[in-house]
């Protein structure tokens, strides 16, 4: 059967079951160990046994942060090696298991998965503070990765292929092999879909794997463990260790014993892991990191289109997303119209615990995210610029978690910061432009390039962007996502420039390819 993306909602919308969504999702939410008032210690995976660290951390929701979603390892440097010496004591075996065999794993993964999509989504929610939709979703996600993956490596029988001879009498073939034992680190806005996503393209290709959750939103990366080990995977095929980045993080990354790294997180820790990969042989270091990520919409764009679009991705999961929509540049010509219609619709936006089922933003991650909000929407009005929003959200018990209001700032200087760094935070930045060669230019003006959007009705405008933009994925006139809502398998995912080193974007054939090395074999007769 064809590859076919999970879409939850969408599937149940169209068969006038929305109702029962909403009702497995809260069931699901109020069977949670946290929402019982109940704290789970929860041990770290080496070996495929369960191992009881010296020290625990408190991960605490951001929905309210009374809340204890679990409690979680401080592992050590110990543990670290402890985990890395059992991935590699299953390499052999592993990188040698017949494709069927590990496909069937994987395919019996993805039908657990599916058939607790509700409590995952849950558990993601309390995590992270995504609301049901996006938390869905990106179960779905993660689903879709495995799925893909999957019929991938069958597809290309393991990226074996016959060679054309170049003599009579030789059989020349071309192999693809795993390199050893991968460090996975993880990140907390996609820990699921992202980490599922990492993790299968390293395992599913022969790889053991040592994968470090992050620590603001530690639990799906354990729940996927749950999920792969009840579907097959043998001991120390996959390995999970929590901690801080600068002490278990660091360990991982820099062990002698590590053969390749996947990445998901900021530009720093990504150049610093780049530029580390020479130990005693280069080993692939695969990063994707962030962006700033810009639309257009010209004064030929359906405003009614764009609206939603825009919204869209500038605001999902509170814009703490790669992908997320942090620059707009607009034509003078409409740029009136189009503001009252973008500012009328964003004061419309409730913010608001994310288990509501009509709640569109709920919480950013944590109070440091919190405390960039306020310093950012600060430097705004210093500078001059016009802010719309920018306030914290606190009624009732909203107070004990990190709700902020969507925000938009005008007219920023062209080489402000706000419009250079990533910012990771609800604050879309618009600006007015006159020529749209202007435009192209500006939204090019950044280091990263991961996504863009454009609102055009006019042919030359959107043959001008395409050939020009800057981006590793590219939107024209979606009313879904301006930038965001890429789906594996159709939109592969990856950035250029400093968002990305590899330019092999997830959900791709290519992306597969970067977690195993060639060898070209040829027998005479």
């Amino acid at each position: 059967m064809p590859f076919k993306t999970e879409n939850t909602f969408l599937t149940m919308i169209n068969a006038r079951d929305e109702s029962h969504f909403h009702v497995r999702y809260e069931r699901a939410v109020s069977n949670l160990d946290c929402m019982k008032g109940e704290t789970t210690d929860y041990p770290m995976f080496i070996n495929g046994k369960t191992v009881q660290p010296k020290a625990y951390f408190d991960d605490a929701s951001p929905i309210d942060t009374d809340i204890v979603v679990g409690r979680f390892p401080k592992a050590t440097k110990a543990d670290v090696d402890s985990a890395v010496e059992a991935a590699q004591k299953a390499a052999p075996k592993w990188r040698r298991t017949d494709l069927d065999s590990r496909l069937a794993i994987f395919k019996k993964a993805a039908e657990i998965m599916n058939s607790e999509k509700f409590e995952l989504g849950a558990a993601l929610t309390m995590d992270t503070g995504k609301n049901r939709y996006e938390a869905v979703a990106e179960i779905d996600e993660a689903i879709d990765f495995v799925r893909y993956y999957s019929d991938t490596m069958a597809e290309y029988n393991g990226f074996t292929e016959d060679m054309r001879p170049a003599y009579d009498d030789e059989f020349p073939i071309s192999v693809m092999l795993p390199w050893g034992v991968f460090a996975v680190v993880a990140p907390f806005n996609f820990p699921l879909a992202i980490t599922t996503g990492m993790t299968t393209a390293a395992v599913i290709t022969g790889n053991t794997v040592v994968l470090k959750p992050s620590s603001p939103a530690p639990m799906m990366p354990y729940l996927l463990y749950d999920v792969l080990w009840r579907a097959g995977l043998p001991p120390g095929v996959l390995n999970v260790v929590t901690g801080s980045g600068g002490e278990v993080g660091d360990s991982l990354v820099r062990h002698d014993h590590i053969n390749g790294i996947a990445f998901t997180g900021s530009k720093k820790v990504g150049y610093e892991l780049i530029s580390m990969n020479l130990k005693r042989y280069p080993i692939p270091v695969i990063t994707e990191m962030g962006g700033k990520n810009p639309c257009i919409v010209s004064d030929k764009a359906d405003l009614g289109m764009a609206i939603p679009g825009v919204m869209g991705s500038a605001y999902t999961f509170c814009g703490q997303k790669c992908s997320a929509l942090s620059r707009l540049y607009v034509h003078e010509k409409v740029y009136k119209e189009f503001m009252k219609m973008l500012v009328n619709t964003v004061r419309s936006l409730k913010v608001a615990d994310p288990r509501e089922n009509d709640t569109v933003l709920g919480p950013l991650i944590h109070g440091e995210a919190r405390q960039n909000f306020d310093e950012y929407v600060e430097i705004a009005q210093r500078d001059g610029g016009k802010v719309t929003g920018g306030k914290h959200v606190e009624e009732g018990d909203l107070k004990r978690g990190f709700y902020v209001e969507p925000t938009i700032v005008e007219n920023l200087p062209e080489d402000h910061k706000l419009l250079k760094q990533e910012l990771f935070v609800p604050i879309l930045c618009v600006q007015k432009y006159r020529k749209f060669v202007d435009a192209v230019r500006l939204a090019n003006d950044v280091d990263y390039g991961l996504t863009a959007g454009i609102y055009s009705r006019d042919h030359d405008e959107l043959d001008h962007f395409f050939d020009g933009i800057e981006a590793g994925v590219v939107y024209a006139n979606r009313r879904r996502g301006a930038t965001t809502g890429s789906m594996v398998g159709a939109q592969p995912f990856g950035g250029w420039k400093q968002s990305g080193n590899t330019g092999k974007n997830s959900g791709s054939p290519w992306y597969l390819t970067q977690y195993m090395r060639m060898q070209s074999r040829t027998l005479g007769k």
